[in-house]
């Protein structure tokens, strides 16, 4: 029997959720997706210190002899997600998930003009923009900012998604794909409740199943990419849905565990279901965030979390900057 690996990838795109390119190569996925957590730890082992130092020496370079360390590292900040996305772009046959600084999640006009900017960074080392998805918070703005990227032809990955509401509101400004977070949703159900719950009891998953349902039932183009998952029970819970980012912990649990795997999501049979369509506004999706307690409560925590592993990253490679300017006997 074919492994549950296997059979997810015969009715799911399986993408590697991770920086460490070893594990992409290992695993194969169609596409990958970082965040600035995941950046973070894989430009601290050695294997990546030549991507890193790289960065950081054409950072120098065009910050001019008079930029401070923490000037230089802002700098080579912009550009290391872009060098990590370019490496793993030599072994994926798809698309990379490119994330625009989490600071930015409440200002349109940022995220837009971050955005333009990664995506001319890929362009100029020859990379059709086409390959390149750009991550944004799914805040009413970074939301926006994707609807005015996506007439642009750059196509957005919408991140730090937990509510029908955001679910939605992505879907009318028409983005590529959003990424619901599974295993975060069950992590506040479970410390709100102090339940535990496995398979079709998981809010997570049913979450997901929800915006999926809603999606193919109105005919909506955005795809569903369900991401952060706790364990496989989750995952093969979620089996059809249009792509799914995996950790390659779980990858190589789902490669070496066999089973039927029987598809769980479906297009077809959410066309028949009765779903009532719910117009969105601004208004409409603040009232329903500030009603959604665990959208709300992930959504701020999310935001931080990034925005904090953006800090420790920026500090590292000040670091890294201070090193290289002393001498080699020192």
């Amino acid at each position: 029997m074919a492994s549950l690996l296997e059979q997810l990838r015969g009715m799911t795109t399986v993408v590697s959720d991770t920086g460490d390119i070893n594990s992409i190569q290992q695993y194969k996925p169609q596409d990958s997706t970082t965040n600035p957590s995941l950046i973070a730890a894989a430009a601290e082992k050695p294997e990546y210190q030549s991507i890193v130092d790289s960065v950081l020496q054409q950072a120098k370079k065009d910050a001019g002899d008079k930029a401070t360390d923490k000037e230089v590292a802002a700098l080579a900040f912009k550009s290391l997600a872009v060098a990590f996305g370019l490496k793993i772009l030599e072994i994926i046959p798809g698309r990379v998930s490119t994330e625009v600084d989490a600071r930015l999640s409440y200002d349109t006009e940022k995220s837009i003009e971050t955005a333009r900017d990664i995506i001319q960074q890929y362009e100029k080392a020859g990379v059709s923009r086409e390959r390149v998805l750009i991550k944004l918070a799914s805040t009413w703005e970074g939301i926006k900012a994707a609807e005015v990227l996506e007439k642009e032809g750059i196509h957005c990955n919408m991140t730090l998604l937990f509510g029908l509401h955001q679910a939605i509101a992505c879907a009318e400004a028409k983005v590529t794909l959003i990424s619901p977070f599974v295993g975060r949703i069950l992590d506040w159900y479970k410390k709100d409740t102090g339940k535990d719950y496995v398979g079709a009891d998981d809010p997570g998953v049913q979450s997901v199943t929800t915006i999926y349902n809603y999606y193919k039932h109105f005919g909506y183009k955005t795809v569903v990419m369900g991401a952060s998952f706790r364990n496989i029970g989750e995952i093969t819970e979620l089996a059809g849905c249009d792509l799914l980012t995996i950790a390659p912990k779980l990858l190589g649990e789902l490669e070496s565990t066999q089973g039927d795997l029987p598809r769980k999501l479906d297009a077809a049979k959410a066309k028949d279901l009765k779903i009532e369509k719910i117009p969105m506004d601004k208004a409409t999706f603040g009232r329903m965030h500030a009603e959604d307690r665990m959208a709300h409560d992930k959504l701020k925590e999310g935001i931080d979390g990034f925005s904090k592993a953006l800090e420790g990253l920026e500090e590292l490679l000040a670091k890294h900057v201070s090193e290289m300017k002393q001498p080699v006997n020192a």
